[in-house]
């Protein structure tokens, strides 16, 4: 039976954050590709939860319940409960992701 993923609000604002600053930047049909591509690696999980690896950023610190997708250079960290997994965030992996996994995870 396939899990099922859910956006927290934080995870949705990110990814309107990302669609508004990719269509400034590339267009409209860029931002709709990429986040496309991104919604389809995150539903992919589904069917392979435990595909994702765990983001080192957190293993350092003994944290191990959640893990990662990339597309590069974004990051989308997500951790399964029961029968779903939960995607936390989309994050662009170029920036000081220690901070803000504990400022965004461990709050």
């Amino acid at each position: 039976m396939p899990y099922q993923v859910l956006f927290t609000e934080d995870a949705e604002q990110d990814i309107e954050d990302l669609y508004r600053f990719l269509a400034t930047r590339d267009g409209i049909q860029t931002a709709e590709r990429i986040l496309g591509e991104i919604e389809e690696s995150c539903l992919g999980l589904e069917d392979l939860p435990t595909r994702g690896n765990i983001p080192k950023e957190l293993a350092g610190l003994g944290i191990t319940d959640y893990r990662e997708l990339h597309h590069k250079p974004w990051r989308m960290i997500y951790r399964i409960i029961g029968e779903d997994v939960i995607i936390y965030c989309i994050a662009d992996g170029r920036r000081d992701m220690q901070s803000f996994l504990e400022r965004r995870l461990l709050r």
